[in-house]
């Protein structure tokens, strides 16, 4: 056993180095191979009669119609075109192109392809050896503090548009939210509780509010059962507020329950205009529950406290959770940025700034502005008003667009109504991306770029939304490939109808040029080595 495990690194290492081996002298197998099939094919040419098989060929192509030509390239641009449409759809659905997906996933291994540098040289060891990049932690998703209501918000959108804003996988990251939260704890299932935990993974939001009721009757005291009429069957907020109290009621001593109930109440507030009650309930239950920083109710109480225009209490929170050991987030960033803009935005002049240079206030508000574009650069496109801004999802992406949208949804009014905000934004937000030129290798004062925010922002935004995309791609090549194979080929048919006998005449001319180093090379062995060489090789 301990010699067949000893054996077993050094097998390992044979194979390893085989395999470099190999990846090594594939470049120049390929140049001996093509030179080879050069020298075969001269050495051929005569017992395979070859010029007679081309002349012979040349005859055929000369009795062909320009019709011919003109049908060749026509179908040749059409499927040219059709690729073309497909790669452009995959593209702009997955953000990659097809056919460079499926040559590196299956040609890479085939040829003793690697990982390109790019992946793997910046999460090195010391060693050399590659460490796996921390993609779990960059793209987790986390609810959204200042989610709407289903029936009161979500459903008007829908009855108003007919479309849906919220995706299958955003409602159903919700439904297994509820399920732990509420059902999670508990160390028995009571008949009610059972009933809860199925109508959470409804689909259909009838069939979950018929679960609702069920468990209504089976105990007129099952909290969560009125939760989620609040959520999903109340179609006003003052309806969702009643049931949120008569769950509170009922809720007893469930942690979770209560926490989740008095938040709600407390955006119902907020949302009814009773703004300083909402922050006195949001004080009150950061008080009651400290540990539960988790749920960022302090994102809730900073929005409030905006709509109140107390800019000394929103200064005080964000001194507590503005903290450089505590997780960021584009509440916290673009807040303090406009708490800093706002100092010096009223009498901010571009022209000006240039001139004299920016002062030390101002200097201060374009580093924060900078801070929180290099967080999250999405947002200052929907603060700017040059992307339409749509209902924000029930969870969000760190760093993504869909904390952006939901940033800007419910705080672009705290910027307009902050004289100038929006103006020192607009000119300096785009200094950020000289400061970090490869973001997605180095970052500035946060770390690089997550590259799967994408992904996952597709996953949680609606289709008809436009998924804001950091940093911007490129076309692939083999979309300006096709694209260039289909104009060319089009052209050709197009010239080729007009102009047959001409563009004969060009096809001749441009061929004779195209085998003329053939010819060439041809030439120069038939020079270089002696004839009876060649007369041997032919005999054999």
């Amino acid at each position: 056993m301990e010699d067949t495990a000893g054996s077993n690194p050094q097998s390992l290492g044979f194979t390893e180095k085989l395999k470099s081996w190999l990846s090594w002298s594939w470049t120049y197998v390929c140049f001996i191979w093509f030179g080879m099939v050069l020298i075969m094919i001269y050495v051929l040419w005569s017992p395979l009669k070859l010029q007679e098989s081309l002349t012979s060929a040349s005859v055929f192509l000369n009795t062909l119609t320009p019709k011919f030509y003109v049908a060749l390239t026509g179908t040749s641009s059409l499927i040219s075109g059709l690729i073309l449409i497909f790669e452009w759809w995959y593209f702009r659905k997955y953000g990659t192109s097809f056919i460079e997906q499926v040559s590196v996933s299956h040609l890479r291994p085939l040829l003793g392809g690697v990982e390109s540098s790019a992946t793997t040289g910046l999460f090195a060891s010391v060693n050399g050896e590659a460490e796996p990049r921390p993609s779990v932690s960059e793209c987790k998703v986390w609810r959204n503090p200042l989610n709407l209501f289903r029936g009161a918000e979500y459903n008007r959108y829908t009855w108003v548009t007919g479309k849906e804003p919220l995706t299958y996988y955003d409602m159903n990251l919700s439904a297994q939210d509820h399920q732990t939260f509420f059902t999670g704890d508990t160390p028995q299932l009571r008949p009610e509780d059972g009933v809860m935990q199925k109508a959470w993974r409804e689909r259909n939001p009838q069939a979950r509010i018929r679960a609702a009721y069920q468990a209504i009757e089976m105990n007129h005291e099952c909290a969560a059962a009125y939760v989620l009429l609040a959520e999903e069957e109340a179609t006003t907020i003052t309806e969702a507020e009643r049931l949120f109290k008569k769950a509170l009621s009922i809720a007893g001593k469930d942690i979770n329950l209560l926490v989740y109930i008095k938040r709600r109440l407390a955006m119902c507030a907020r949302k009814l205009g009773r703004i300083k009650e909402a922050v006195k309930m949001m004080r009150d239950l950061m008080k009651e529950f400290p540990l539960l920083g988790m749920l960022n109710i302090h994102e809730n109480l900073l929005e409030a406290l905006l709509e109140l225009q107390a800019y000394a209490d929103v200064q005080a929170v964000l001194a507590k959770y503005d903290d450089i050991s505590l997780p960021k987030s584009a509440t916290i960033c673009y807040t303090s940025a406009l708490l800093k803009a706002r100092a010096v935005s009223d009498k901010f002049s571009p022209e000006a700034a240039s001139r004299r240079g920016l002062s030390t206030a101002e200097m201060n508000a374009v580093e924060a502005i900078h801070r929180a574009v290099e967080f999250n650069p999405h947002v200052p496109k929907y603060l700017l008003e040059m992307k339409s801004l749509i209902l924000p999802p029930e969870h969000i992406l760190k760093r993504g667009d869909s904390e952006a949208v939901a940033y800007a949804f419910f705080h672009l009014q705290h910027w307009k109504r902050a004289e100038g905000a929006l103006n020192l934004l607009h000119c300096t937000w785009e200094g950020t991306f000289r400061i970090i030129p490869y973001p997605l290798e180095k970052g500035h004062l946060f770390y690089p770029y997550p590259g799967c925010t994408e992904t996952a922002d597709r996953e949680l935004l609606p289709s008809f939304h436009e998924v804001s995309v950091y940093p911007k791609k490129e076309l692939p090549f083999f979309i300006l490939f096709t694209a260039g194979l289909c104009s060319f080929t089009a052209m050709l048919a197009m010239l080729t109808h007009q102009f047959p006998e001409l563009m004969g005449v060009f096809a001749k001319a441009f061929f004779s040029t195209l085998f003329a180093p053939l010819g060439f090379f041809a030439d120069k062995m038939e020079s270089f080595m002696p004839s009876s060489f060649w007369h041997q090789l032919t005999r054999i």
